[in-house]
């Protein structure tokens, strides 16, 4: 029986939407993993399945957790928010971590079958859950929670959405508690696949090809080239409200802050990041 649940027509939730509708529909959890996969982690196949899918989140978890230098903070004495927790790849591994843990999404049919994942392979009576149906904000109270935590979801965003859930990250955290944000940054390649992404969402939306191709794993990789920001944008919209402020990038390439910040913020290299991808560890003021 299909749930009754918000769709968002704006371009770069099309992909989600489409998604959606297949996991709202009567298929086994290992079945979303294999039909829609690309969604979650650019995989798709008959050998897929859900176990293996969470494995993976179970050990980005531990990676992170190790990378990004968060292994003093008490997780299990801690409520976290995942903003974009898809059907719960990595939030299991959260739920087995925390004293609880807020997954929220886009997609309804996606926190439906979070819950699922969780009942199977984490804690579920941790689990709350929160529909983001506007892509922007979040309706939580100031202050709920220790830790908000994003991956691979704010460079899905429209820039000025992506903007607005960091301020609602901050919103949410309690003052001396963790936002642990990713993003994507500018690459030499963006000079093709930014308006390549422009483009592909404007086929999103025609209603005789936009729902095969927010399908495909090729149209949907380019058109979820959504924005690009730099540490330097982030920070001048929400520094004041952040203090120990960590940029996490690869060893790679190069990511500086702006002179009249760098007392104040720290980059730090490190290995096993995407050279595209860099990380804002703050802690709340």
């Amino acid at each position: 029986m299909r749930s009754r649940r918000a769709i968002s027509l704006r371009a770069h939730h099309l992909p989600w939407n489409s998604a959606g509708n297949l996991a709202d529909n009567d298929l086994t959890a290992d079945d979303v993993v294999r039909e829609t996969g690309w969604v979650f982690n650019n995989e798709t196949g008959d050998e897929l399945t859900l176990k293996a899918f969470v494995e993976t989140g179970d050990k980005e978890v531990q990676r992170y957790i190790r990378l990004l230098q968060l292994e003093s903070f008490q997780f299990a004495n801690s409520t976290l928010l995942e903003i974009g927790s898809g059907i719960g790849r990595m939030t299991s591994s959260f739920t087995n971590r925390c004293k609880s843990v807020i997954a929220a999404d886009v997609d309804s049919a996606f926190l439906e079958r979070c819950r699922q994942t969780v009942a199977k392979y984490g804690r579920i009576e941790r689990l709350g859950t929160l529909h983001v149906a506007n892509g922007k904000s979040l309706s939580i109270g100031d202050d709920s929670v220790d830790m908000t935590f994003s991956y691979i979801t704010l460079q899905h965003c429209q820039p000025q959405d992506a903007l607005n859930l960091v301020g609602e990250a901050i919103r949410a955290t309690r003052s001396g508690g963790l936002v642990v944000l990713n993003f994507r940054t500018w690459v030499a390649s963006d000079i093709v696949l930014v308006p390549l992404g422009v483009a592909v969402r404007r086929l999103w939306k025609l209603p005789l090809i936009g729902r095969r191709l927010a399908r495909w794993r090729w149209s949907t990789r380019l058109g979820w080239q959504a924005n690009r920001l730099k540490p330097d944008t982030v920070l001048q919209n929400f520094e004041s409200k952040l203090v120990d402020i960590k940029i996490f990038h690869s060893v790679k390439r190069q990511m500086s802050v702006a002179a009249s910040r760098a007392e104040r913020v720290k980059t730090v290299p490190t290995n096993r990041i995407n050279p595209s991808h860099w990380w804002l560890v703050a802690q709340v003021s």
